[in-house]
């Protein structure tokens, strides 16, 4: 019960956050709702290798590569879903930033203390 609570958080936090930003769009909530899944299992399958990946660059930056990272899932989800449009790396690494950020306050609200 609690993945479906946060695939639903993470669909409504991504659908309002394409009302602020103008480079991402969805066609419907449909789409947010299809987007949460993807970006849920791109990130169980897809992350961790780019993680490994990118550990150097992760090293050297002190971190700031897994932001590059997070914004090549978003385009990755961009890529699999035709409803949804991100106008470039710039945009998906802006939404990548404000879809965490939203989505863990959304989360720690919402969450029983488990």
């Amino acid at each position: 019960m609690n993945l479906i609570i946060r695939l639903f958080v993470t669909a409504i936090v991504a659908y309002l956050l394409t009302k602020v930003l103008p480079g991402v769009h969805f066609e419907g909530f449909s789409s947010a709702i299809i987007f949460a899944i993807v970006l849920g299992v791109l990130n169980i399958f897809v992350k961790p290798i780019l993680g490994l990946l990118g550990l150097p660059l992760t090293i050297i930056t002190l971190g700031l590569f897994a932001l590059v990272i997070n914004a090549v899932i978003i385009l990755i989800a961009d890529y699999f879903i035709d409803s949804m449009v991100v106008d470039g790396f710039w945009w998906a690494l802006i939404f990548s930033l404000l879809l965490s950020f939203v989505t863990s306050l959304a989360n720690s609200m919402f969450s029983d203390g488990d």
